[in-house]
């Protein structure tokens, strides 16, 4: 199965594709309105546009480095995951989309990096909590989070993960602790991005770190603009061995390219009677 991920909205409907998921708020903090045609995908706390209106929102280290992408490989701004005036309008987001179409995909969930967050706010909540053990802590801020928005969608919820398997990693990066979390996530998103794929075995060592660590089900998403065809099929074809499906991210003409081509392949060698 074979899907894509767009901000277009008139992409969705293209019949090379078997899912679309559609961008209604990302990291920019662009907002659109939800459609019916596409899975409705919500960047939760990635928010440039929210981080520039209002740095308290922005999470600190204990170093007092806030989150933004001045900081080094940080590509985008976050928000504070405990910031509950934010979050309300994120579950407002994901109440609309619902609406519109059952099933909810949340992008950027987590803390920024294990660093993070050390705001006043943060180092309260910790305090008045019953956990004497700060990732643990963590992970319930971002538990909570999921737990919520799994109340407002009727079908099925889709989250991202870092592309990192490795035991441990991705909770005590953001916060992010997958056998809590599997309870309420009905599949899992893992995007592996290469601006080439000119080689594929890393690719399938990530995958198939997820395929051992995972008891849902994921889908691995490719990054498609201006890859070579042969190449994104090659990439492809590993990652459907081990995903649901295979999505393509923000360039639906290469990924419709590049399925057509490989039905073409499937097709040559048939023998046809007369």
């Amino acid at each position: 199965m074979y899907g894509v991920v767009t901000r277009n909205e008139e992409e969705l409907a293209w019949s090379e594709f078997d899912r679309s998921f559609y961008e209604v708020k990302d990291v920019t903090g662009r907002a659109a309105e939800p459609v019916p045609e596409g899975i409705s995908m919500v960047s939760c706390f990635g928010d440039n546009a929210a981080a520039d209106a209002n740095p308290e929102l922005v999470p600190v280290s204990e170093d007092g480095e806030p989150a933004t992408r001045e900081r080094r490989y940080f590509d985008w701004a976050y928000v504070c995951p405990t910031r509950d005036d934010y979050r309300e309008g994120l579950l407002e987001i994901v109440e609309d989309a619902a609406d519109v179409t059952p099933d909810v995909r949340l992008d950027d969930v987590g803390f920024p990096r294990p660093e993070y967050c050390h705001c006043d706010r943060c180092e309260r909540r910790f305090a008045e909590s019953e956990f004497d053990d700060w990732f643990a802590w963590r992970a319930d801020v971002i538990t909570e989070f999921v737990r919520e928005a799994r109340e407002h969608v009727p079908g099925d919820l889709y989250l991202t993960l870092y592309p990192d398997p490795y035991p441990g990693h991705v909770y005590e990066r953001a916060g992010l602790d997958i056998d809590a979390l599997e309870e309420y996530v009905d599949e899992f998103v893992v995007p592996i991005y290469d601006m080439a794929y000119t080689t594929t075995y890393w690719l399938e060592i990530i995958a198939s770190g997820f395929a051992d660590a995972l008891d849902t089900p994921f889908s691995v998403e490719l990054y498609a603009v201006d890859v070579e065809i042969d190449n994104l099929i090659d990439a492809a074809e590993v990652a459907s061995e081990y995903g649901e499906s295979v999505l393509f991210g923000y360039d639906a003409s290469n990924a419709r390219a590049t399925l057509r081509r490989m039905n073409a392949d499937g097709r040559e060698g048939e023998e046809f009677g007369t």
